[in-house]
């Protein structure tokens, strides 16, 4: 795949106790963009946030709290993104969903030879 220039960034921002079917929801939010395709996916664990509860949640020790931020992270094409933002209606209940345009300076993936270069 090679993706170079213009595109889409998806974040997602959720908690990470946000459930699907009994499964963590950034679990599944990976599971489909990547059976959709999109270019990959990268789960991002807070430290520190809050969102529309106001509620502060945070990873110090003495915190009663563990249901930390969540930000999922997906760039790709812009029509594959937006393709994709119909299952996220399906899955998340509470959370925020950001799309930022991006260029993309270079994309390459690992190479199972480690003397070829990547892509």
């Amino acid at each position: 795949m090679k993706l170079h220039g213009s595109a889409l960034r998806l974040t997602v921002l959720i908690g990470e106790d946000d459930q699907w079917r009994h499964r963590p929801l950034y679990h599944e939010i990976v599971h489909r963009a990547h059976e959709a395709g999109l270019a990959g996916a990268t789960v991002l664990r807070g430290y520190e946030g809050f969102g529309t509860s106001s509620r502060v949640h945070t990873s110090r020790i003495l915190s009663l709290t563990e249901d930390l931020p969540i930000a999922i992270v997906i760039v790709d094409a812009e029509e594959k993104v937006r393709a994709f933002l119909p299952q996220l209606d399906e899955l998340i209940e509470e959370g925020l969903v950001v799309l930022d345009p991006v260029e993309v300076v270079r994309y390459a993936g690992r190479s199972d030879d480690p003397e070829e270069p990547g892509e």
